[in-house]
């Protein structure tokens, strides 16, 4: 079996997954979630938060048993069936692959907005190139990268979050630095927070991310785990924080002149013009690390499906000679994300969720499918560890698929069918099995 080099240690598995879930997102999404929330942003944070803890735990548990480089789509393979892992792993590719086309779009959109004179295509271009050569140059190079990302990001929160105290014991916003009507207001009913949350549940999407780095991380079974809970444990603390010192800089949202842009608008407030550009460098770093995180992902869930067969070998399972890493799929995603030249934002953006919760649920079935069923860990302790627990998550991420927008939940459905027919050819009609991936590291119960 074709393997990787294990180079990776628990700070920079962290840091891809930060660098997916690109913290700065809590600024882009504020707006839009404030007025949904009805201001609550902070308690809306703190729901979604729980929400994820739990497909987290879920994640752990399986890059327990089964340290691949396939990540969800190896769990449901070896837990439930290889049929359903061959759908995840398509289903979750959906997400990865239009990630890095997000990033490609919204980094153009937001410099031609501040240099009209360049062309959008320069900067996709541009982007695209520096993301596909880090790459291909391998983990260490990307790590590089990742730790400067997200230094820059943490730095520019920090610098938020001390302008906003100043600003409030200044006299602005609320005047105090403890209000909890941000978490919850009693005056409003909870259904606005519970709103709030299933928006803001997907800035966590990206800390699946890390167990596709499993077969290049030193003791996987032990630093997987750690990594999935640090992410998205401090990712919810991140969010809850600058959403909550934003509230208390700009408690009323119903004064926004355009919730799209309500964050520049309360960044430009505590810092002026400079700390606001300031802002448009971060997010170009945000997108530039996100982009980078998402296209090394899905390069190795493509590996892991073409090492099994479930792709042709001959292409998807290829390692540079140099560099070990998936270099054909590397290049194949970005030649895909090429379609951001023409394609709208919206359009791509629909694409994503779908195959995110769909492969969140499987990955808490497998919980209770490989440990509960087949590994008859049936008492007390056992139920509760791996039955009520994942269940308890994969019904939050069903309620999380069915209350997609429609265009999501259609054009996922169309790829979950373009799955479905290609798995009925590799396999003659369900005939035969798809081929199964070998693990000699699995762990066992």
């Amino acid at each position: 079996m074709k393997e990787m080099k294990r180079t990776l240690t628990l700070i920079p598995v962290v840091l891809f997954g930060f660098s997916f879930m690109a913290l700065a997102t809590v600024f882009s999404t504020y707006g839009i979630a404030a007025e949904i929330s009805h201001g609550m942003v902070p308690g809306a944070y703190v729901l979604a938060l729980v929400v994820m803890l739990f497909t987290a735990y879920s994640y752990g548990q399986m890059a327990k048993a089964i340290p691949s480089a396939g990540s969800a789509y190896a769990y449901t393979q070896k837990a439930i069936n290889p049929f359903v892992g061959f759908l995840v792993g398509w289903s979750i590719l959906m997400d990865y692959l239009f990630i890095p086309m997000v990033n490609y779009l919204l980094f153009s959109i937001f410099f031609s907005a501040a240099f009209p004179s360049i062309p959008p295509y320069v900067w996709v271009l541009g982007l695209l190139i520096l993301v596909t050569v880090i790459n291909i140059l391998g983990v260490q190079m990307a790590t590089k990268a990742n730790i400067l990302l997200t230094g820059v990001s943490l730095l520019f929160i920090a610098m938020f979050i001390g302008l906003s105290i100043q600003e409030i014991n200044g006299g602005a916003g609320t005047g105090s630095i403890w209000n909890f009507d941000a978490f919850y207001n009693t005056s409003e009913p909870f259904s606005f927070v519970v709103a709030g949350a299933a928006l803001l549940c997907f800035s966590f999407l990206g800390f699946d991310s890390a167990t596709t780095f499993a077969e290049e991380t030193i003791n996987p079974q032990k630093t997987i785990p750690r990594a999935v809970y640090i992410i998205v444990f401090m990712g919810g603390l991140v969010f809850i924080a600058v959403s909550y010192f934003a509230h208390n800089v700009w408690p009323d949202y119903s004064t926004f002149t355009n919730a799209d842009a309500a964050a520049n608008d309360i960044i430009e407030l505590v810092g002026g013009k400079t700390f606001a550009s300031f802002f448009l460098a971060v997010y170009g770093f945000t997108a530039f690390g996100s982009a980078m995180s998402s296209q090394a992902s899905a390069s190795r869930v493509l590996f892991a499906m073409g090492r099994d067969g479930q792709l042709p070998q001959g292409f998807f399972s290829k390692l540079h000679k140099k560099y070990d890493t998936p270099v054909n799929n590397i290049l194949l995603i970005s030649g895909f994300s090429l379609l951001a030249l023409v394609l709208s934002l919206t359009l791509v953006a629909s694409f994503i969720n779908f195959g995110a919760f769909l492969a969140f649920t499987c990955v808490n079935l497998s919980v209770i499918a490989y440990y509960f069923v087949k590994g008859k860990q049936r008492s007390i302790k056992g139920a509760f560890l791996y039955l009520i627990i994942p269940l308890i998550g994969a019904v939050l991420d069903i309620w999380l698929l069915i209350n997609l927008d429609r265009h999501s939940i259609i054009l996922g459905s169309i790829w979950f069918v373009c799955g479905v027919i290609y798995m009925l050819v590799l396999t003659k009609g369900f005939k035969k099995a798809p081929p199964e991936i070998d693990l000699s590291g699995q762990a066992q119960l």
